[in-house]
């Protein structure tokens, strides 16, 4: 009964408000009525929260899950202690619509995979709510186009244009150091997930897409199929990936040991790399905006005979632009401490 009450009456409002909308179309082709001003944000996951604060901080009503204090060094102090809100999409997706209400937000944003189960939801929701929600298309491809739509909706047009100048060039620069190595001479690259390693992206999931683009070869590949699986340690030894990189400290930690992975030969030639995941990982988790540092670490671990960046110095440019944060020196150590592969 609260949620219909509440649902009639905001719905009423957004009736009046049409007068000073404007009209958005998304990355999923649909039309939404948008307020001139948008001032509150919803992040419906995860990766819209981290594309929001980069370009409108103070439009976040929330983080979907409240930083760690491990984390907070590495995000702008103003908004380090952000409530949690909870998530509409993915894993663990618990904010319900009533929470949402409670937090009047203007806007509701999702970030990443455009499909159906997605544009579903968005209508489901915006349908109940009254409030405009839109589906920006997350896939690296479209990073540029989907900053410049985001920044219309918010009303940051200029910062938009800026992070999405620098996305192009770091897009440009991979493709100019790595677009003659032929196929046959990229490495051949295991994404490990979670703490026994076994749960992995298949080849063209939005999880592991870094890896392609970084110029790898993804292993975990099923033609026709994407998306996160669980790989048996069989297929692992079959694969004999010749690169992993992994998120999973615990992992990272086991792996050296470990009878089934001591035979891989990524283990054996010690390439086994770990990913800095301050405030966000750089290989996936989420799979935002976040990976544009993860393509030039990656650049680097793969080539590092072609793509000759400096890791410390573009770290820190990165997390000045898109994080808002100057790091100091102690701040970067931390944050780079196993990204070179060394192993514990």
């Amino acid at each position: 009964m609260i949620l219909r009450l509440l649902s009639a009456a905001l719905a009423g409002l957004a009736l009046l408000a049409q007068a000073e909308a404007r009209t958005i179309v998304d990355s999923a082709g649909r039309a939404v009525a948008v307020p001139d001003r948008v001032e509150r944000v919803f992040a419906s996951g995860p990766p819209a929260s981290i594309v929001i604060y980069a370009l409108k901080p103070e439009a976040l009503l929330g983080w979907p899950r409240a930083l760690r204090g491990y984390e907070k060094p590495y995000i702008a102090p103003a908004y380090r202690e952000l409530p949690e809100t909870g998530r509409l999409t993915g894993r663990g997706g618990e904010a319900n619509l009533e929470r949402v209400l409670a937090l009047k937000p203007d806007l509701i944003v999702d970030f990443g995979s455009v499909r159906g189960t997605y544009i579903d939801l968005a209508n489901r929701v915006q349908d109940q709510t009254g409030i405009p929600y839109i589906l920006v298309n997350g896939r690296f491809a479209e990073t540029a186009r989907s900053l410049r739509l985001l920044g219309r909706a918010l009303g940051v047009e200029a910062r938009a244009e800026a992070l999405a100048g620098d996305a192009e060039a770091t897009f440009a620069a991979l493709d100019d150091a790595l677009g003659a190595v032929p196929m046959d001479r990229r490495p051949r690259v295991y994404l490990a997930r979670g703490p026994d390693g076994l749960e992995t992206g298949l080849r063209g999931s939005i999880n592991t897409e870094i890896i392609e683009r970084a110029g790898g070869r993804n292993v975990a590949d099923v033609p026709g199929r994407r998306g996160l699986i669980q790989a048996s340690p069989e297929q692992v030894i079959v694969a004999d990936p010749d690169t992993i990189v992994t998120w999973d400290r615990i992992f990272y930690a086991r792996v050296w040991r470990d009878k089934l992975w001591r035979g891989v030969a990524a283990v054996r030639a010690g390439r086994v790399y770990l990913s800095p995941t301050a405030p966000f990982g750089w290989i996936d988790r989420p799979p935002s905006v976040n990976r544009l540092m993860g393509l030039k670490w990656l650049a680097g671990l793969f080539y590092p005979e072609l793509w000759t960046g400096d890791l410390r110095r573009d770290a820190a440019r990165f997390y000045r632009l898109w994080y808002r944060v100057e790091l100091d020196e102690a701040a970067l150590d931390r944050l780079l401490e196993w990204a070179r592969g060394r192993a514990p």
